[in-house]
């Protein structure tokens, strides 16, 4: 079965498209379209979280759930809707702590493909949702791919930074090597939760400390002056 992904994860994550629960999930995908339903993000924006962050690239992991559910939110990168969406209530929050964090002014836009280009993989851990219907495809095999994924950048990168959000991002913790990863933890950035730990976590800039230490270059936050 060919999978139109980026070529350095096609050859990190070969043998993941050959099994039988990827193969699910192509068959459930194309079924659904065929009743009629409407799947986020579009087909060919499935897999933009790699496109944007090579596998040879990856710096930092940001773990959300599953795809914005709404019109025009989707495309492929966690927490992020593309230039022109005003940016729903947890990526206001995240903005907010960044400010909070390292003083960046709430930038005019909501994508994140600036941080992506970095080498910051944001990553659902459902890569497809159904309209309007959260957590519609959490059950049919994303889980498994994307266990996959965080497990092969743990097991052949080094110094990877992961941003776990929230009890459902940490409890990835398992497929992580703490010996050469830095794991950050928090609340996830949601209004329900963002007040119980996730405003005043300092991620961004204890990643950048981190990176530091560890003679990384690190990553520049600021979308407003990345877009320049």
């Amino acid at each position: 079965m060919e999978v139109s992904i980026e070529q350095s994860w096609k050859k990190e994550l070969i043998e993941e498209f050959g099994k039988p629960y990827f193969e699910h999930i192509v068959n459930f995908l194309k079924e659904e379209k065929k009743a009629g339903k409407i799947i986020y993000p579009p087909g060919k924006l499935i897999f933009n979280a790699f496109e944007c962050t090579p596998f040879s690239n990856v710096k930092v992991v940001i773990i959300g759930q599953d795809p914005y559910h709404n019109p025009g939110q989707a495309h492929g990168l966690s927490f992020s809707v593309p230039d022109g969406i005003p940016p729903p209530p947890s990526l206001v929050n995240i903005f907010k702590e960044l400010h909070s964090d390292l003083g960046i002014a709430i930038p005019n836009t909501g994508n994140l493909e600036p941080w992506a280009k970095q080498g910051v993989l944001l990553l659902n851990a459902s890569l497809t949702v159904e309209a309007n219907t959260p957590n519609s495809h959490s059950q049919v095999g994303w889980h498994q791919f994307t266990d996959e994924v965080i497990r092969h950048i743990s097991k052949d990168k080094e110094h990877v930074v992961f941003m776990l959000w929230g009890k459902f991002a940490q409890n990835k913790e398992a497929l992580i090597d703490q010996s050469k990863h830095k794991v950050l933890k928090a609340a996830h950035p949601s209004p329900f939760s963002a007040y119980n730990g996730f405003f005043g976590c300092k991620h961004f800039s204890k990643t950048n400390e981190w990176f530091r230490e560890q003679r990384v270059d690190g990553i520049e936050w600021n979308l407003s002056f990345l877009k320049l």
